[in-house]
């Protein structure tokens, strides 16, 4: 069967979004090219069904990919991309999952023939929850930009930005805020010990109670301004707890400080 999609680099994001395709039956083993370095992860992707090499001269010579997706460590961005200039004579289209890695750099290193899509998913990408949010160039086609949301959508929700500056943004709010997340866990968990919960207790607690509350605003339509109302009585312990996280808008105001800085930070890495 034709190759119709080659995946350069199949490390934990590459391998989750590649299990995630084959998975939800949007692409066939067969129709997938895995090149990747390592020998252990290029054979965990063969153990799928996929064809695999070492490197991009294993590709077979007769294969004309519609798609070609680097999902490589942003610092050997320019060296991998530049194996593939064989697909970039505009029937191909480079999909890029590399953080703070601009489409110019992929054009300047493909010619002006690719079609480029940008990509930034976030981690949680590896069991189906992720955020993935999708720039394209003007020379990508209506119906490769459906067929590479419907691929992207087995890893979790999709969204496209018109204005690639605003990916530094992007990075920032979904790409770094797993972490935010994960340290907000961290931080209740410590709270609650100290509150006199056993650490396994309080650790079940603050994981469960964040992911329940993520999914009950995620699923029941409302606003969570709404949502946090309903969970607070006047004068209540809710009531209490919240006077001091929005006071002043503190947590706001910290989200906003801890988002700008990483934006900067996004911008200085991509220039």
């Amino acid at each position: 069967m034709t190759i119709r999609l080659v995946l350069a680099g199949c490390g934990n994001m590459g391998y989750a979004m590649l299990a995630g395709w084959l998975k939800s039956g949007k692409l066939a083993p067969h129709a997938v090219f895995v090149v990747e370095p390592n020998a252990e992860l290029r054979e965990r992707a063969g153990h799928l069904g996929c064809g695999v090499a070492e490197d991009a001269n294993g590709i077979p010579v007769d294969a004309e990919p519609d798609l070609v997706v680097i999902a490589v460590k942003p610092q050997v961005i320019r060296d991998v991309t530049a194996a593939y200039k064989r697909f970039a004579d505009g029937r191909t289209t480079f999909v890029s999952i590399a953080a703070g890695t601009p489409v110019a750099t992929f054009e300047h290193i493909l010619g002006h023939l690719a079609p480029i899509i940008r990509c930034m998913p976030n981690t949680p990408a590896a069991i189906g929850k992720g955020m993935m949010v999708v720039y394209s160039n003007p020379l990508v086609t209506d119906d490769v930009r459906r067929f590479v949301a419907e691929l992207l959508s087995a890893s979790g929700v999709v969204t496209t930005i018109d204005d690639e500056g605003l990916m530094d943004a992007v990075t920032a709010v979904s790409g770094s805020g797993p972490a935010y997340i994960f340290h907000f866990i961290e931080a209740l968990t410590v709270a609650a010990e100290k509150a006199g919960l056993p650490t396994e207790t309080a650790r079940l607690l603050a994981m469960q109670t964040v992911y329940g509350a993520a999914a009950l605003a995620a699923e029941s339509g409302e606003e969570p301004g709404l949502l946090r109302q309903q969970v607070t009585s006047p004068n209540g312990t809710t009531a209490a707890a919240l006077a001091v996280l929005m006071g002043e808008d503190r947590l706001t105001k910290l989200l906003t400080e801890a988002v700008e800085a990483a934006r900067l930070r996004s911008v200085e890495l991509g220039k």
